[in-house]
């Protein structure tokens, strides 16, 4: 199977991360479904990209998921690989989190769930759905999207740095529990801060070094070749992956 035939499944992909990614396959000739909480804005991002589909999601909520994935299925004739990618950051607990960190304890409740329920319970609610439809099949791929090991400890960072930490987990979990099945479990991360809709708009404006969404292209795509079948339990980090492929390529 290559990138061209590959029919993947990228949650959280109308914007940031998501939408770098969902184009990037889609130029390689993958067959993408995206998908928002907005089924009209899902709809028209994917129009903008060749031979995309749109699809209505909340990661938070089982009926959402177990409709969606059955309407991805359906559209794409199957899923050989999902990128678990759905999230929200610090500013939805903190809109001035980088100039003005929150102490855990100062973290309302609610705020603390809606990121872990988000950013955890939903990176397990679409794996759970979609693995034993992989393992029907005969194999898969699933790639979860995860932070820099600093966000996971930095002050500040509760509740975002714990939910990273816990799909962190819950990826090398998966992993053991599917080696040798033929479906295969990575984690993909960007390396560092990136220029997305979690940022404060005036920490980008102040054009401090960060990455762009575009980083997560090469890796994602690489990760639906046939190059990649069977590369399991790894931690690719973007900003770094043509010196990690090096490396690779020379252990082999």
């Amino acid at each position: 199977m290559t990138t061209s035939t590959l029919k993947v499944l990228v949650t959280g992909g109308t914007s940031g991360l998501g939408r770098a990614m969902s184009a990037a396959l889609a130029t390689a000739g993958a067959k993408v479904a995206l998908t928002g909480r907005s089924a009209a804005h899902a709809a028209a991002v994917a129009a903008e990209l060749p031979g995309a589909a749109g699809i209505e999601l909340d990661v938070r909520e089982e009926s959402s998921v177990a409709r969606a994935v059955e309407q991805a299925w359906s559209q794409l004739g199957g899923i050989d690989m999902l990128v678990n990618n759905a999230g929200i950051g610090m500013r939805t607990v903190n809109p001035r989190f980088m100039t003005h960190p929150q102490s855990f304890w100062e973290v309302p409740p609610d705020g603390f769930r809606a990121v872990i329920e988000t950013n955890l319970t939903g990176y397990f609610l679409v794996a759970r759905e979609v693995t034993p439809r992989m393992l029907a099949a005969g194999g898969g791929r699933i790639v979860n999207v995860s932070v820099s090991d600093s966000t996971m400890r930095r002050a500040g960072f509760v509740p975002y740095g714990p939910s990273r930490a816990g799909s962190e987990a819950l990826s090398r979990i998966m992993a053991a529990d599917l080696r040798d099945t033929g479906v295969t479990v990575n984690l993909l991360l960007p390396g560092g801060a990136t220029v997305t809709g979690m940022l404060p708009p005036d920490a980008v404006s102040e054009g401090r070094g960060f990455l762009e969404p575009a980083v997560m292209g090469p890796p994602i795509v690489w990760l639906a070749s046939d190059e990649a079948a069977g590369v399991h339990d790894e931690r690719i980090v973007a900003a770094e992956f043509e010196r990690w492929l090096r490396d690779r390529n020379g252990r082999r």
